[in-house]
């Protein structure tokens, strides 16, 4: 009998994601005709089968286990339309044959993983999908030269991957294929379990674990009334030669002792960028759109036009980009594939005897001209789908339903999307749900991105000033699916699980600055309930607080809610009297908070600036008188960091908040003979960070800076240099020109040469300079 064979059972092994694979095991099984098919795959999931098999079920598809319990563990089975076994399960389905699913149950393999965790310090390393099929581990790759390395040199191909397809996906002969393949996978086994015996007694002992509950399902079969020649058993080829022998069976006390988690089990879509090895899923393959091109080719009886397809599919992706291949350039390739294949002994081009061709007639030897193409064809940009409903979690259901009701459903793709709201009412629609249509996908993209899952990510608007502007890049992928699964213990809707997570933030706050994001973060969720208690938070860590730069983040998160609170259509009148509380602890505070280093003022002129910004903004809620009084205490004092109080100065001459005459004496006084380049130049360096097109009219200033950097000494104007050098280094390549222009007259020198002295990059020394401010304490002067 073909095929290996104990007792009658059936053990065809195969590889995952093989055409070849899947179109002998059709053949195999339209000649048995078995009642049962047993297919390697999580145990506690045969009821899957008949969603896998659902005729709306489009692959790759995957069973997803997850942990009903916290910390949420995840494992997954995926399956293309090529794979051996998902064939294995329709030919069942549509035969009337059982199907059942036989390795390890998913809570044992979870509860293995979190013991592996625990031995090795949280690197699970058991591979419950990629550890079969006669495909390389991934510690394998890694190896200078494994057993897989080997094959592949000794066969004469470039790697293990092309040494498979030419000797078993291009193998036509069923008896052949099914005799040569458990021959391998015999020796390999017996190469592999020696070492992994010794180097890897984990993956060994798993391994062995896993054979022996499939032996006990094979059994249980045979028990339940199936002849052994009725059944057939499909399994990693790994594991086949393990399985012929069905007398060492695990038992149920060996079953109620290995660990375990109590899981659930859910579908989900997949896609082939994830199948690919270019995602970094072992059990993968480089090229799952290029073999699912191999399979249904197979499946149509026309395997020999692989060649013609894939490369005038290139060729077509090339002229889609812009680049003329003619007609006789993809003949001449396809004849180059194949004898590239002949070279080889081979009887069709492998894949990478087609990029060779593809790259030298296609490409004209480059391939860069070609590379995009390539990926496009290879990897594909496919994603699976399944029917309304089925077998979904709370949460995948409820978003699923929210993509439909937002118009979103069409994002759910691989490939990366652009889109722009507009939050503000469409007034051409009739129903509200239409015209704050863009609204509510804010607000659920939001959600999304307070659970960490990645479908949508907010990028810089071109509208960066309109409150009512964002913009969104969206992509699907496994890994989303994946996160809304991992969050359906947070809550069984989207918007549940988003406020028991900000509700968790909250209790773990501990400062004004994370208390106000989470403001920002409530509203922008629609989350009313959490907006109060995030409100109530920040008012209690505030009345403490007298840190300037928080408080001035705080208040600018607040004020940005007030001010765009009517397009998001949330009451921020409860936010007001909290961003004046606010505002007036940062006037108040602002002069003791400026007798600090220079790497903190850095800092301080960002909240001096939000601060300013609101006393513009919110006048009617600021207190402005107050904020313009602390400015000018601040400007007047020299017992502050130097480049504070110039800021302080710039702000009052650009509100018109101080007279002329005294800016002309507070200059004077500043840059006076006697006064040290870290007071002087620091202050003027303050001072030119605002209102920069006032300064550079105020031809007496210049005057002024120019006298004072003369009458420094030659170590005191170095460092005087280091400062305007900093100052400058802001200023806009037209305001550097002009600079240049003013002291270039006063210091008798052409425009390139002031423009060299002052826009220089800093030197190791003077940077080190700057670096020594950060030591000194400008509350001692």
């Amino acid at each position: 009998m073909s095929g290996a064979t104990v007792a009658g059972v059936h053990i065809f092994g195969v590889r995952h994601l093989s055409p070849g694979g899947a179109r002998h095991v059709l053949e195999y099984l339209n000649e048995l005709q078995p009642t049962a098919v047993l297919i390697e795959g999580p145990g506690d999931a045969s009821a899957e089968i008949r969603h896998l098999t659902h005729a709306v079920t489009k692959p790759p598809v995957a069973i997803l286990a997850f942990t009903e319990d916290l910390p949420v563990r995840t494992v997954l089975w995926p399956f293309a339309v090529y794979s051996p076994e998902y064939q294995g399960m329709k030919w069942a389905q549509e035969h009337g044959a059982e199907a059942e699913f036989i390795d390890l149950p998913s809570s044992v393999t979870l509860g293995l993983q979190d013991t592996l965790r625990q031995e090795t310090g949280g690197r699970p390393e058991l591979k419950p999908v990629a550890d079969e099929q006669g495909e390389p581990a991934e510690e394998d790759v890694q190896e200078p030269e494994s057993v897989y390395s080997r094959i592949a040199r000794l066969a004469g191909e470039h790697d293990y991957d092309m040494y498979w397809e030419r000797n078993y996906e291009h193998n036509a002969s069923s008896g052949a294929y099914r005799a040569a393949i458990l021959a391998f996978s015999a020796h390999m086994r017996e190469l592999s379990e020696s070492k992994e015996r010794s180097d890897q007694p984990r993956e060994y002992a798993y391994n062995a674990l896993r054979e022996s509950y499939m032996r006990r399902q094979i059994q249980r079969k045979i028990e339940e009334g199936h002849q052994p020649e009725k059944i057939v058993v499909i399994c990693g080829a790994y594991h086949a030669a393990a399985l012929a022998d069905l007398t060492d069976v695990m038992s149920d006390a060996e079953l109620a002792s290995l660990p375990s988690r109590a899981t659930k089990l859910t579908l989900m879509p997949y896609s082939y960028y994830k199948l690919s090895t270019m995602s970094g899923y072992g059990a993968g393959n480089a090229a799952p759109h290029y073999f699912q091109m191999m399979w249904e080719l197979m499946a149509s009886g026309r395997a020999e036009e692989l060649p013609h397809l894939y490369l005038s599919s290139v060729a077509r992706q090339v002229r889609g980009s812009g680049t003329h291949r003619s007609t006789a350039e993809v003949i001449e390739a396809v004849r180059l594939a194949e004898s590239l294949a002949a070279l080889h002994g081979g009887s069709a081009p492998t894949l990478r005897d087609l990029r060779d061709a593809a790259q030298t007639l296609l490409g004209h030897g480059d391939l860069a001209v070609i590379a995009d193409s390539l990926a496009r064809i290879d990897v594909g940009t496919n994603i699976g789908s399944l029917a309304d409903g089925v077998s979904q979690t709370p949460i995948q259901d409820d978003l699923n339903r929210l993509l439909k009701r937002y118009k979103l459903e069409k994002y759910k793709s691989t490939v990366a999307s652009d889109l722009a709201l507009d939050l503000r009412e469409n007034r051409r629609v009739t129903s509200s749900e239409a015209a704050y249509l863009d609204l509510h996908r804010s607000v659920l993209f939001h959600r999304l991105e307070l659970l960490g899952i990645h479908f949508a990510r907010k990028v810089p608007s071109s509208q960066s000033g309109a409150t009512w502007a964002e913009h969104w890049m969206v992509q699907w992928s496994p890994e989303v699916e994946i996160e809304v699964v991992e969050s359906t213990l947070l809550g069984e809707t989207i918007e549940v699980a988003a406020a028991y997570v900000l509700r968790e933030k909250l209790l773990e706050c501990r400062t004004i600055t994370e208390a106000s994001a989470l403001i920002v973060t409530a509203c922008e969720c629609a989350m009313t309930a959490q907006m109060e208690e995030s409100s109530r938070v920040l008012q209690s860590l505030a009345v403490d607080s007298r840190d300037v730069v928080s408080i001035a983040v705080a208040a600018r998160e607040l004020a940005k809610i007030i001010g765009y609170g009517d397009i998001r259509k949330v009451d921020t009148a409860p936010f007001i009297p909290l961003l004046e509380e606010l505002f007036r602890r940062g006037c108040l505070f602002l002069l003791d908070a400026s007798g600090c280093n220079d790497e903190a003022a850095a800092l301080m002129i960002s909240a001096m600036n939000d601060l300013n910004t609101i006393s513009l903004e919110h006048s009617e809620i600021a207190d402005t008188a107050l904020w313009l009084q602390e400015l000018l205490q601040l400007a007047q004092r020299d017992d502050r960091n130097p480049r504070l109080s110039g800021f302080a100065c710039a702000i009052l001459m650009e509100r018109a908040a101080i007279p002329a005459g005294e800016v002309a004496a507070e200059v004077s006084r500043r840059l006076s003979p006697g006064i040290p380049a870290d007071l002087g130049a620091g202050w003027f360096e303050g001072l030119s960070m605002r209102n920069r097109y006032g300064l550079l009219s105020r031809m007496s200033l210049w005057e002024q800076l120019n006298d004072y950097i003369n009458a420094l000494e030659d170590e005191e104007f170095k460092r005087a240099l280091v400062f305007l050098r900093r100052a400058f280094s802001t200023f806009s390549p037209r305001e550097k020109t002009m600079i240049s222009e003013l002291l270039g007259e006063l210091w008798g020198v052409n425009t390139e040469q002031a423009a060299e002295i002052l826009t220089g990059e800093l030197k190791e020394e003077e940077a080190k300079m700057l670096d020594d401010l950060n030591d000194f304490d400008f509350g001692d002067l």
